[in-house]
């Protein structure tokens, strides 16, 4: 646009980008992330490198990570809009204002996805591109770091982009009804079709171009980046005003029921907002198909089969991470002060919540585990109360460290720092007995139920612990 208009409202896009993560995450912490990532990524590669995994699979791994955070962070401008408006109040986000700005609806969805895409590249992906790239293949020579770093930034980010746009093309189809769905389907159909029939589609894909740079996986790759926008341009509209939703009066009905008021907001908050407690389901079912995975790749390495029970017990506790981010994502510490309530009932509510939704999702993907993998009694007893323990254990550690604010987590480099040490250093021995070991004597199936039951007790006086700390500050705030 030759007047500057776009290059403006770009700059200005990633002003507001930077203002939402300063905002939500605080800047001086923010800032250091990129270099925590990097390191984090190297590490990670090359403690796979060591136990043998090939370079292929570890490029492959993260291919597919970047593909999952692509489509996420296509979600999050859409149709995570209720709860951003929650946390930062009314606001109103460029991309979303069309009627106002002297630029087109696609103009801007293109802005947009440009904005995100070099945001996120340089931000996320450079420095998990350089972390890995060096501990796969070592400082082996500058040249061939620089190359192998500026291919892998370069499919990486392509699949986010590819990622990206596949979001905004599904929610435009979605958006159109019956012939949207049914559009949708097809390609999914085709997928399917092409796998079962023996092609090769990895090989079509930024995963592809990393493993060979032809002109045909070239092509392949830019092809479909393109398709996926062009139906994206065609089909969503961020401007469609939503349905007028209409609900029952039902909070007393459950206050009387949860009997606790704060517990009994939050969890009609995950009912009422958008994917309502169909998404607290999704966040764990993502985790079972990664555990499904771990275990299978653990047997691989190890040689042994892994132990249902304690391997999925424990990583499934995980899950009451996200299942605490969802009941505090939708409201602030400062709108309960209009209330006569004590900072002290706030938590305890939400204790309650957590209680009550947090353990139930484990345990019920824990048990479509025992259904499908199988395991003795005595194991899979075990891995349910390690999944209880290491989910009151993750709660109290994230409320210890983050009060209502667990999302503080995602670009603040200390907080993320000592959780992910927090977190290591239980769980490694816990999932080296669990993956390594088969089978499991009694005694140290007895040892692992007690080490269950001590970190949930060491998670519920974390969260006793953080009551006057956080009670204190919020006061003070």
């Amino acid at each position: 646009m030759s007047d500057g208009r776009a290059r403006r409202v770009f700059v200005e896009m990633l002003r507001e980008e930077w203002r939402l993560h300063s905002r939500l995450f605080r800047g001086s912490h923010f800032s250091l992330f990129p270099v925590f990532i990097c390191l984090l990524a190297g590490g990670a590669a090359k403690l796979l490198a060591v136990t043998g995994t090939e370079p292929e699979t570890v490029f492959a791994g993260l291919h597919a990570l970047v593909f999952v955070f692509g489509l996420h962070t296509g979600s999050i401008g859409f149709v995570g809009r209720d709860a951003l408006r929650n946390l930062l109040g009314d606001m109103t986000l460029l991309v979303f204002s069309a009627r106002t700005l002297p630029l087109s609806q696609n103009t801007l969805l293109g802005l947009f996805v440009i904005k995100d895409s070099v945001y996120y590249a340089v931000l996320f992906l450079l420095p998990i591109s350089l972390g890995t790239v060096l501990a796969v293949i070592g400082a082996v020579g500058p040249l061939l770091v620089a190359e192998t770093v500026s291919l892998l930034w370069t499919t990486l980010a392509l699949t986010f982009v590819f990622g990206m746009g596949t979001t905004i093309a599904a929610l435009g189809l979605a958006g159109r009804g019956v012939p949207g769905l049914a559009l949708l389907s097809a390609p999914l159909v085709a997928v399917g079709a092409a796998l079962a029939s023996g092609v090769d589609i990895v090989s079509y894909t930024p995963y592809g171009l990393f493993l060979a740079q032809t002109p045909v996986r070239a092509g392949a790759t830019v092809a479909s980046i393109l398709i996926v926008f062009l139906l994206s341009a065609a089909t969503f509209d961020a401007t469609a005003p939503r349905p007028t939703r209409t609900v029952e009066p039902a909070f007393r009905r459950w206050w009387r029921r949860i009997g606790d008021p704060v517990a009994t907001k939050s969890l009609l908050d995950i009912h009422r907002s958008a994917g309502g407690f169909g998404k607290v389901l999704f966040s764990a079912a993502v985790l079972f198909g990664v555990t499904a995975a771990l275990v299978d790749f653990a047997g691989q390495i190890t040689g042994v089969p892994p132990s249902t029970g304690i391997s999925f017990g424990a990583i499934l506790g995980l899950s009451g991470f996200t299942t605490y981010n969802w009941l505090t994502q939708s409201d602030d510490v400062s709108l309960y002060f209009a209330h006569p309530l004590s900072v002290k009932a706030v938590f305890a509510g939400k204790f309650r919540a957590f209680l009550l939704l947090g353990p139930l999702v484990g345990l019920a993907f824990y048990a479509l585990a025992l259904v499908w993998r199988g395991g003795s009694v005595a194991e899979a007893a075990v891995g349910a109360v390690l999944l209880v323990g290491v989910a009151c254990y993750i709660f109290g550690t994230t409320v210890y460290l983050t009060g209502l604010s667990p999302n503080e987590f995602l670009f603040d480099t200390a907080l993320f720092a000592v959780f992910g040490a927090a977190m290591v250093l239980p769980l490694v021995p816990i999932l080296i007995a669990g993956f390594a070991i088969s089978p499991l004597s009694g005694t140290l199936l007895a040892a692992l139920g007690g080490f269950g039951g001590v970190l949930g007790a060491v998670g519920v006086g974390l969260y006793g612990r953080s009551l006057p700390k956080w009670s204190n500050r919020y006061q003070q705030a």
